[in-house]
């Protein structure tokens, strides 16, 4: 990711702040709507669990410009995720109701830049939680 990818997730991410209660429910309706697989994953509450996607993705945008520091997190989080059930195929459907989410719950501020970026900074860290798991 370079420093301009960095800034337009941090960007955006300050416009999901307002709305994170909404964007959690959005997330979670369009992943089980893409992946009804991993629905029967979630036993608990999903507001609660919303609140959890909201804080997670808040701390890793802002150290995204010192990846190093939570990178061992990350790494845990993806074995927690493959005792749940989580699997390697999931990570895509993961990132496209993340992409979806943001697209849709932000809107024509959010430009293809700001998903090209978010898009990298999704690949780079699943793929060290899928490497991990």
């Amino acid at each position: 990711m370079t420093p301009a990818d960095i800034d337009l997730v941090k960007e955006s991410y300050a416009w999901v702040k307002p709305i994170s209660e909404v964007a959690a429910e959005l997330f979670y309706q369009r992943l089980f709507l893409i992946a009804p697989e991993v629905k029967p994953l979630f036993k608990g509450d999903m507001k609660e669990q919303g609140r959890k996607l909201m804080m997670t993705t808040g701390s890793v945008v802002n150290a995204l410009d010192r990846l190093e520091t939570i990178l061992p997190t990350v790494k845990e989080l993806a074995v927690r995720h493959v005792g749940y059930g989580v699997r390697d195929e999931h990570y895509d459907k993961v990132g496209s109701a993340l992409l979806w989410t943001l697209e849709t719950g932000l809107g024509a501020p959010f430009t293809k830049s700001h998903s090209a970026a978010w898009g990298e900074a999704y690949a780079a860290l699943s793929g060290v939680m899928r490497k991990a798991a």
